[in-house]
């Protein structure tokens, strides 16, 4: 059976945006496909210090907080799903610094999995927090799974994201979506890559 992990990047462990991540975690489980809900908790986080012992040891070499376990079941899974609250027009700054370090450790071992962003903002800042996060899904050749509209909801409680009707439906369709995605995966495979070419733009 086929698994996506999401993750609530959001400070509250049953808000806003586990209560948008729930909606999409029913379509999953409609769809077939099991699911985890990995809260990234309150506790401090480190930022990359570009040491560079993730090219040798293949994950952070901070282990003092969630980064290496969300990239362990990123590489289990066969889908993910980042979720965040919308802070400053922006994703919640302790997601930020600890999904910087799960991607540039990965080592190319996201590869082919398909992924999505889902925010929650109370009225603007959606889709610029949305960008954010979708470059680092693009970055890493993981297919980005789309919805009806851009995937965001909106509240400043859970009870008022429940009466965002067009945002939990765009919620059930990411779900459908990623379900029926990674059945297409599963029968067609991933297609071959090149060795990679790195320039920039003083030589």
């Amino acid at each position: 059976m086929k698994s996506v992990l999401l993750i609530n990047g959001s400070p509250n462990a049953r808000g806003c945006t586990y209560t948008a991540l729930s909606e999409v975690q029913s379509a999953l489980s409609e769809s077939g496909v099991e699911s985890e809900i990995f809260h990234i908790g309150v506790d401090p986080v480190f930022g990359c210090v570009a040491c560079g012992k993730c090219w040798e040891l293949k994950r952070c070499a901070f282990d003092g907080d969630p980064a290496n376990r969300i990239l362990e079941r990123m590489r289990a899974a066969d889908g993910v799903i980042v979720g965040t609250p919308v802070y400053y027009a922006g994703p919640n700054g302790a997601l930020c610094a600890l999904l910087d370090r799960v991607f540039f450790s990965n080592g190319g071992t996201l590869r082919g999995k398909p992924a999505a962003a889902v925010v929650s903002c109370r009225r603007s800042g959606a889709s610029a927090a949305f960008d954010r996060l979708n470059k680092y899904f693009s970055i890493n050749s993981m297919p980005i799974v789309t919805s009806q509209y851009w995937n965001n909801v909106h509240g400043n409680e859970p009870e008022e994201v429940l009466r965002d009707l067009e945002g939990l439906q765009t919620m059930r369709t990411l779900g459908r979506n990623m379900a029926w995605l990674l059945n297409a995966l599963a029968d067609t495979g991933l297609p071959n890559t090149e060795d990679r070419i790195a320039t920039n733009f003083i030589r």
